[in-house]
């Protein structure tokens, strides 16, 4: 049994909370918040508290979820993690690409397991396209169309560019997963349509280079309204000996395959998953080092987008990203690691 507390009692918190509450092998040791009426709410008759080490210290907690929002994950995964904690947190890593640099080399240092739920490539129907593609042989291009028009309110509608930020990353994630491949470039240009509610730019067309030499495209609107996609969009992967297809929502079409592996969906795979890592000491897809290109996708894509689609090479946006986050560091064991890296690309290698 792991006993675990929850960072954050929000909505996300809450369906947190469903899926610690189904998986019989985790426990719910406490609930961390800032709004200790929210935390009481969300956890009646548990522990609560409103600083992450130390509740774990008085309940005895084996490891955290950070669900807070993005701008907290880089403080609270940290704190969590020199407590000697690992830490199973919410998409994105951090709220920028060097925070998240600085997150690798935390993880690094205190030896601890850091895991990205990224909840959305837990999905039996990917994992059925993963293979699909495999069999298919070498592909030349996938593609993802994501259109939907939902009314969020708050910070979402008042983002410099929500879709890229909050929800692209889902899709750039996945395209890494189906192709096992990481991006070396991309083109992007963003748009604001005249009747969109958002303030910043709620349609893109992204182009990614791959490290196989395929093309990763991508083209999301979020005020799109009517024949909505399905939230995961729609795919399409054009390889050497024919094509699948996947809806999002269903079985993809394509060959036969066997699927297997993919017997895990959504938030409550991503933790059972972490959990059996936790058990098992084997790196679980989704440990810090093997997420951060997925971010490193969004920050290029931002770039690219902010220069009126100059194409922006992963390289350039980690280097960047590298010595942001040795300027930035607080703490000197996690500085000295990250000057220690030469090479970005491969401190990023799952040890």
């Amino acid at each position: 049994m792991i006993r675990v507390l929850l960072v954050g009692a929000g909505a996300m918190g809450q369906a947190w909370l469903e899926a610690v509450r189904d998986d019989p092998g985790v426990q719910l040791a406490g609930v961390v918040d800032l709004d200790l009426a929210a935390a009481r709410r969300a956890a009646p008759g548990l522990p609560v508290g409103t600083d992450v080490t130390a509740l774990a210290a008085t309940t005895g907690a084996d490891a955290v979820i950070d669900v807070t929002v993005p701008a907290a994950h880089h403080a609270v995964t940290t704190a969590a993690l020199f407590a000697g904690l690992p830490v199973l947190g919410e998409k994105p890593v951090a709220d920028t690409l060097a925070r998240a640099l600085s997150l690798v080399a935390a993880a690094d240092v205190s030896g601890q397991l850091f895991m990205v739920s990224q909840s959305r490539r837990w999905n039996p129907q990917l994992f059925t396209l993963r293979a699909m593609t495999e069999a298919l042989g070498p592909a030349h291009a996938v593609s993802t169309d994501f259109h939907r028009a939902p009314r969020f309110g708050g910070f979402r509608e008042q983002m410099a560019q929500p879709l890229l930020v909050d929800m692209a990353i889902h899709a750039f994630d996945a395209a890494r997963f189906l192709l096992d491949a990481d991006p070396v470039a991309v083109t992007c240009q963003t748009w604001n349509p005249p009747w969109s509610w958002y303030a910043g730019d709620a349609c893109a067309a992204a182009v990614f280079e791959m490290t196989t030499g395929a093309r990763y495209v991508y083209h999301g609107s979020w005020c799109s309204p009517g024949a909505e996609t399905s939230w995961n969009g729609e795919w399409r992967v054009s390889a050497e000996h024919g094509t699948a297809r996947w809806d999002g929502d269903h079985d993809p079409a394509g060959p036969p395959v066997d699927a297997s592996e993919g017997r895990y969906s959504g938030i409550g795979g991503a933790l059972r998953v972490f959990a059996e890592a936790l058990d098992s000491g084997v790196t679980p897809m989704g440990e810090v080092h093997g997420n951060v290109l997925s971010l490193a996708m969004v920050e290029a894509a931002v770039d690219s987008a902010a220069a009126r689609g100059r194409p922006v090479l992963i390289d350039d946006v980690l280097a960047r990203a590298h010595e942001q986050a040795v300027r930035e560091e607080s703490r000197a064991d996690v500085r000295e690691v990250l000057r220690g890296w030469t090479d970005v690309q491969a401190a990023l290698q799952p040890a």
